[in-house]
């Protein structure tokens, strides 16, 4: 057998002269094999590219600031108790007042006929809101809502006051209340208007109410719009102004775009005679 002493000689005399072809043979430019090769030093990052605006959202209305130069007007009810209309009627931004009549199957406003004779001999256009109740049906609602209130006593068209969900299906709750909207139509003409608020428009209303015209509660600086692209008239901005002849708070109102009290004046072959 081979010594120990001649076989590491042997291993060594190999290795070096495997080296020495290596060198001799690789050429100038040639890489190494990355298994051997030294790590190289970490790549400075390169500048930060500044960041770019992001484009502007297109929202589906533009936003708009209420200013006291558009017409603007307020809505009551027996919450604000006994009204003295002759001082309401000096008020430069009270050009209108909605005024709550009834409520889902039975309830009437104890001050509505008040309310309602009062403002228009006071010279300020009046109109009518029914709360929709989501638990009663439309017909009941309806014959709650005709036996109480006389289109020829109205100047302005209807508002259809909608803010309580219910328990019932999504579907059984806004066919209820499509039957009530319609009946109100055929007893006053034309479309009433839709009152509520930017949350409960998305969640219930959206893309079923598109033909109808929009009175918005929002108490803020600026509106939005809703989720969809729809006829927005009024817009409640606060519930805690004050007129003088009210006591209290009372909640006031303002129109946008292009509208004005005259897009919800009732057809003079509807509304009688003060």
């Amino acid at each position: 057998m081979m010594s120990l002493r001649y076989l590491l000689f042997f291993t060594v005399f190999i290795a070096a002269l495997t080296t020495f072809a290596d060198k001799k043979g690789r050429k100038k430019g040639d890489t190494v094999d990355p298994i051997y090769a030294l790590p190289m030093p970490d790549q400075l990052p390169s500048a930060p590219i500044p960041d770019r605006p992001l484009p502007r959202i297109t929202e589906m209305r533009a936003q708009v600031t209420h200013t006291v130069a558009q017409q603007q007007g307020i809505d009551v009810s027996h919450y604000q108790g006994r009204i003295d209309w002759s001082r309401v009627a000096q008020e430069d931004n009270v050009k209108f007042v909605y005024i709550k009549a009834t409520e889902g199957a039975g309830w009437v406003d104890d001050f509505y006929l008040r309310n309602l004779y009062g403002a228009r001999q006071a010279g300020i256009p009046a109109g009518v809101y029914h709360f929709f109740s989501p638990t009663a049906s439309a017909l009941v609602q309806l014959e709650n809502f005709r036996s109480n209130v006389d289109p020829r006593q109205q100047d302005l068209i209807p508002v259809v006051d909608v803010e309580k969900r219910g328990k019932g299906s999504l579907a059984q709750f806004q066919g209820r209340l499509k039957a009530f909207l319609e009946g109100v139509e055929r007893m006053f003409g034309v479309k009433p208007i839709i009152y509520t608020g930017v949350n409960f428009y998305a969640k219930y209303l959206e893309g079923k109410f598109t033909e109808y015209k929009f009175f918005v509660a929002r108490y803020a600086d600026e509106f939005p719009g809703l989720s969809e692209d729809v006829p927005i008239v009024l817009w409640q901005f606060t519930s805690s102004s004050y007129v003088d002849g009210i006591r209290g708070h009372v909640d006031r109102s303002v129109f946008l775009d292009r509208y004005g009290v005259s897009d919800i004046m009732l057809p003079s072959t509807v509304r009688g005679k003060k």
